[in-house]
């Protein structure tokens, strides 16, 4: 596997594999590559966006790192970061999201970020799985989602 920043022409592949996953219910955001370019890749807010290939260069999840905005969508605190990542669904269980995170924790603590959220649906139990499993605790719930922070030591 190797971990490198996506290109805007990641984003064919990368809405592929946001499809898959909306279509069994894991998903629930656009997954359009317009939403893909604009929203992940060449987003304004962004610090990292991290792709995984495999050995023939099929990229198998995403991962993107923002600086919290005033006002975001998520009510996260400006200035935090906010996380999101995405796993093909065949590539679940395989390091993926840990490859992801390596380079993301490095972006994030060279960008001088003091905590990350990653705020995920209820109903996605290896979502809050993987965050838990990487060091993010709860702090904050509603019917829909789990708000998770880490904590990143100064």
């Amino acid at each position: 596997m190797k971990v490198r920043e996506a290109v805007l022409a990641d984003a064919q592949e990368i809405s592929g594999f946001l499809q898959e996953l909306a279509t069994l219910g894991k998903r629930s955001l656009p997954s359009d590559e317009a939403y893909v370019r604009a929203h992940y890749i060449a987003h304004a807010d962004n610090i990292r966006c991290s792709v995984v290939e495999d050995v023939d260069g099929a990229l198998l999840g995403l991962q993107i790192l923002k600086r919290a905005s005033q006002d975001n969508a998520y009510g996260v605190t400006p200035g935090w970061g906010i996380i999101g990542t995405h796993v093909q669904p065949s590539a679940g269980r395989r390091g993926v999201g840990r490859a992801l995170f390596a380079a993301t924790l490095e972006a994030a603590r060279k960008a001088g970020l003091e905590k990350i959220d990653a705020t995920i649906g209820a109903s996605n139990p290896e979502g809050l799985g993987y965050y838990e499993a990487i060091g993010f605790r709860t702090y904050k719930t509603n019917e829909s989602s789990v708000s998770k922070c880490l904590e990143l030591a100064a």
